[in-house]
């Protein structure tokens, strides 16, 4: 009220499935991609990690320094 709307933190970037569903979410700020896979009332979330071990940037959000 008397604010603007801030931005959504996170962005679906990859939907499967239409039962067993699989998503991914960036986090806009960051740019580490999230798994999230549901079916029915069960989920859950983690992030991706790549060969090292280490969380797994969008290439689309990795920030320049």
């Amino acid at each position: 009220m008397g604010k603007e709307k801030e931005e959504d933190r996170f962005e679906k970037t990859y939907l499967q499935g239409k039962v067993n569903i699989i998503e991914i979410w960036v986090d806009k700020q960051t740019g580490v991609q999230y798994l999230f896979r549901y079916s029915g009332s069960a989920g859950g979330l983690t992030p991706l990690l790549d060969a090292d071990g280490k969380p797994q940037i969008d290439p689309n959000y990795r920030k320049t320094l």
